[in-house]
């Protein structure tokens, strides 16, 4: 759930919840509302388990959002992203699920998160979801993450 209030994991250790549904997302006050401008999340270690083998998944996210009243605190949502360590989801479903627990917890005006997946079975899966609409004169840098090259 979002909090509006000063940040329950601020300034002290806080133990990886369990699972991404016992995280908790802390907004904080956008000191900027009525300006326009994007935030950048890139989360280059991000680790889940395969549904289907158990084995470690590993992803590359790039999450930019447009706030309005509320930022998402970065510890925060560290610890939600690293509650996935030990859940088995589908590549598609990771993605898509931390971008709708983000706009839920802050409801910016705009975010798009794009999921680089390391191969599978020889096969590097890139998703990619957004909602909202980029307000008019924000520059939205390019995502700039390789595409996965293999040895070629």
């Amino acid at each position: 759930m979002a909090r509006n209030k000063t940040p329950l994991q601020l300034g002290r250790p806080v133990p990886i919840p369990v699972t991404p549904k016992e995280a908790v997302l802390d907004a904080v006050a956008n000191p900027h509302v009525g300006e326009d401008y994007v935030v950048r999340f890139t989360a280059p270690e991000f680790t889940t388990l395969c549904p289907i083998t158990g084995q470690p998944d590993f992803a590359h996210f790039v999450i930019d959002y447009c706030p309005a009243k509320s930022l998402i605190e970065s510890k925060s949502l560290k610890l939600y992203l690293a509650s996935y360590r030990n859940v088995a989801a589908f590549h598609e479903d990771c993605t898509v699920a931390i971008g709708k627990r983000v706009v839920s917890a802050i409801k910016p005006k705009y975010l798009r998160i794009a999921g680089f997946w390391y191969p599978r079975g020889g096969i590097p899966i890139d998703v990619f979801w957004q909602t909202g609409r980029l307000p008019k004169n924000v520059w939205l840098p390019d995502i700039e993450v390789e595409p996965y090259r293999g040895r070629g």
